[in-house]
């Protein structure tokens, strides 16, 4: 919890790494430990797990609290560590976001509760109950409308942060650049906020932003960090040029779920013994691996294999 305090530090590129899992399904401990410390090698800004790349519906409660406590010990606070800690039930919600503070996370990113759509009332209050409880542990929101059904607005994400001195900040991915805009406007740029849509990460820096949580540094890390300290050490040419070679393999992210595509490429490279994804995703299909082979065909040389 090196960075608790100060929460405006956890800037940069923060790779929300997959969950690995046996070939018989199982969670694997040892590779999830292995891909943190490439991530580390590779010079990411800070690790992220449980987020939608995490699977993390997926998984029983239990599971998730032990990935948290795996990925905390191999950080051991190098760099930020901002687990995602929300679910749909407001139960486990509180139970992970309490072992995630025991476990020295730096930030709680809670995302919107998904299938039940509730009400920008019922968000200010869903919020509300997790920042009361856990007073001392910042909490981001998480707005991702197109898994959860629901976007916060604008106005509900200024009401809670009036409310809450803990809710600091939110990560936003959503395509409606204009959201960014206003929800800043409103919460004032001392807000902080962090892209979690790939080709808005860039973006996101020129109108205050500090950072993004993006799945793509889970395949090329070292690229995606370098594209932000370009950029904010005045390179903005030598940024954009990166952002435009990253974009065949944030294409191949989304040939099919996320993050099916990821784990074909982290076993490939030989970070992951096997890239098997819990039901209902499925691994890649062959048609499937045909685009993403010929997308990474296009960006290979940012596919930089591990030295571990």
């Amino acid at each position: 919890m090196k960075f608790r305090a100060t929460p405006s530090l956890i800037k940069g590129s923060i790779a929300p790494v997959v969950t690995p899992f046996t070939a018989d399904g199982a969670v694997d401990t040892e590779g999830l430990r292995r891909l943190v410390r490439w991530q580390l090698e590779s010079g990411s800004h800070g690790i992220s797990i449980g987020g939608s790349t995490g699977e993390p519906s997926a998984q029983s409660v239990a599971e998730r609290i032990a990935a948290m406590r795996a990925v905390a010990e191999e950080i051991d606070d190098r760099v930020p560590f901002l687990p995602g800690t929300g679910s749909t039930k407001l139960e486990e919600t509180l139970e992970i976001t309490e072992a995630a503070h025991k476990l020295g996370a730096d930030l709680a990113l809670v995302i919107t509760p998904y299938y039940s759509r509730p009400t920008q009332d019922g968000l200010i209050a869903w919020y509300g109950t997790v920042a009361r409880e856990f007073p001392d542990q910042p909490i981001v929101i998480y707005n991702v409308p197109s898994r959860t059904a629901v976007d916060i607005a604008p106005e509900t994400v200024a009401t809670l942060r009036r409310a809450h001195d803990n809710i600091v900040g939110i990560k936003e991915t959503t395509k409606d650049f204009e959201h960014f805009s206003h929800v800043l406007h409103k919460c004032g740029r001392d807000f902080l906020m962090w892209s979690g849509i790939e080709l808005l990460c860039l973006p996101l820096l020129a109108i205050g932003g500090i950072g993004f949580v993006s799945a793509l540094a889970n395949i090329a890390p070292a690229a995606v960090a370098k594209m932000y300290e370009l950029y904010v050490a005045g390179d903005h040419d030598g940024a954009i040029d990166l952002h435009y070679q990253l974009a065949p393999l944030v294409e191949l992210l989304f040939v099919e779920t996320n993050p099916a595509p990821a784990k074909h490429i982290l076993k490939d490279l030989g970070l992951i013994e096997s890239g098997f994804v819990r039901a209902p995703l499925i691994e890649p299909t062959p048609k499937g691996l045909e685009r993403i082979n010929a997308l990474r065909a296009q960006a290979e040389h940012l596919l930089v294999r591990p030295s571990l």
